[in-house]
């Protein structure tokens, strides 16, 4: 194992450790933050596996993983907090225990499916680990109820779909990179307004009250 692939596996560790601090974390100040450290991880990993790339190559990995993932993303969640005056999960969400429990599954789930599918065209470490942030995503969309909770589950989706890019080889797909880009900032721009907009007529923000908005 040569020096980039041990910081490499330093890093995917690291970025596991998030998905797991995200499942018990309660105060939204927590989310914003693991958005913005798996932002510098991915810029990290992605440097090191790509560093034999052209420079401009380089320098839009930069842009999209540290200046807009580490450092734009972040300071929208931190102003949607700060807006809504709302900072931790909701009573209604799961209690920490049994997302843990989600969490182990979703990571057993996740080395299972690498096992089964991994090939030599596949890097099953970054196939594994961006599979359980999807599955991560999804869990904290579906067990918290707060709107802002989903927005961060979309989040760490997003970046688990550009680890994941990485899983199938060392060429960065440049055209669907700037999809992800366009479709981080659309959803945070999109989101953001819709919850600072309603936050005057529904302080709670509960996904299932989002119906009473009609009335």
């Amino acid at each position: 194992m040569d020096h980039y692939t041990e910081m490499v596996f330093l890093l995917i560790i690291c970025y596991a450790i998030t998905l797991l601090y995200a499942a018990t974390s309660e105060r939204f100040r927590h989310y914003a933050l693991i958005v913005g450290v798996q932002g510098w991880l991915l810029m990290g990993i992605a440097l090191l596996q790509l560093h034999s790339n052209e420079l401009w190559e380089q320098i839009f990995i930069v842009t999209e993983t540290l200046v807009f993932k580490g450092l734009i993303v972040p300071y929208l969640l931190f102003r949607i907090i700060k807006r809504t005056h709302i900072n931790r999960i909701s009573y209604r969400a799961m209690p920490p225990f049994f997302s843990i429990l989600f969490s182990v599954a979703a990571l057993t789930a996740s080395l299972a499916i690498t096992a089964y599918v991994a090939d030599t065209n596949t890097n099953a470490m970054f196939f594994g680990v961006a599979l359980f942030g999807i599955l991560m995503g999804m869990i904290l969309i579906m067990t918290r109820v707060r709107i802002f909770s989903h927005l961060v589950g979309f989040l760490v989706i997003e970046n688990s779909v550009f680890l994941f890019s990485l899983a199938v080889g060392v060429e960065m797909p440049m055209l669907i990179n700037v999809g992800i880009l366009l479709d981080i900032l659309m959803g945070v721009l999109m989101l953001g307004l819709f919850v600072t907009k309603i936050s005057d007529k529904m302080q709670s923000l509960y996904s299932d009250d989002l119906s009473k908005l009609k009335d």
